[in-house]
């Protein structure tokens, strides 16, 4: 979703591109999920509450379903609500953001435009592009020698100082022998080369649910914790940007984990993934 001619995109528009599978729900965590469990498939709408507002992925339908005429304004909240809410951080000014604002203003007064009329795409990119030049320099003391560092700068630049993290993608792709025989062999041998894929992204899942998923309680996180497992939604995709044949899956794990604390479990925010490495 790099590209710049495609305008705004919702939420799930990556993962849910025309042509590709429908995404399902996936991890043991779905079964503390009300009204959702594995293997449901996903909607745009789910994934907006979920990753977008923080909310339970049928937050919606949920409060749709609230009776009563003595409903509060906190009735709806609990209805929709999942764990503990996402940290806001207000007044997080991000220099970089404020230094293209002005740019663009910039571009408009010599026009003759308002200050924050709308530029074309090429005309912003030109300008992040010119200030996150100007900011590596200023960092690194030359220029980037590369794209790669340019684009490295503008992600580094552009992100809150504090910010809150939604979930994580974890990818899962085969080699690419595998992936030109999948797309190449008969419908059979395509559809068992599929199922070995999704049966080795489940072992992956399964292994991390085991051994690497943990959260962390308390001032600072000063107690790490058990959980009940991932909440994540997965989408097969079967090609590669270039167009190539390219078996994979993403699976986006929501940054809700369920704690179990005296066999009541309850949702909070905090996925953590620790490396199972010393040297990681």
């Amino acid at each position: 979703m790099d590209a710049t001619e495609k305008g705004h995109t919702g939420l799930a528009s990556y993962y849910t591109e025309r042509g590709e599978s429908p995404g399902v729900w996936i991890g043991s965590g779905m079964e503390g999920i009300d009204g959702l469990a594995a293997g449901d498939p996903v909607t745009a709408e789910q994934m907006r509450a979920l990753f977008g507002c923080d909310l339970h992925p049928l937050a919606e339908l949920r409060q749709q379903q609230l009776e009563g005429p003595d409903l509060t304004l906190r009735d709806f909240q609990n209805a929709s609500r999942l764990g503990a809410p996402f940290r806001i951080v207000d007044n997080d000014l991000i220099r970089f953001r404020v230094e293209v604002a002005k740019r663009i203003a910039a571009l408009n007064a010599a026009i003759g435009s308002p200050a924050d009329a709308s530029i074309t795409a090429a005309d912003r990119a030109r300008v992040r592009t010119q200030v996150a030049r100007e900011f590596f320099l200023a960092e690194h003391g030359r220029e980037p020698i590369d794209a790669r560092e340019l684009a490295g700068q503008i992600a580094k630049d552009s992100r809150p100082r504090t910010q809150t993290v939604a979930g994580y993608d974890l990818t899962f792709s085969r080699v690419k022998s595998v992936s030109t025989l999948w797309a190449v062999a008969d419908p059979a041998v395509a559809a068992a080369i599929e199922r070995a894929h999704q049966a080795a992204v489940q072992d992956a899942l399964t292994f991390i649910e085991k051994h690497a998923l943990f959260t962390r309680t308390g001032p600072q996180g000063i107690r790490q914790v058990n959980v009940q497992g991932l909440v994540a939604a997965a989408f097969t995709h079967r090609d590669s940007r270039a167009g190539d044949p390219d078996l994979h899956t993403h699976v986006a794990v929501a940054n809700k984990v369920q704690t179990l604390r005296l066999n009541r479990p309850g949702f909070g925010g905090g996925c953590v993934v620790y490396a199972t490495s010393r040297s990681g």
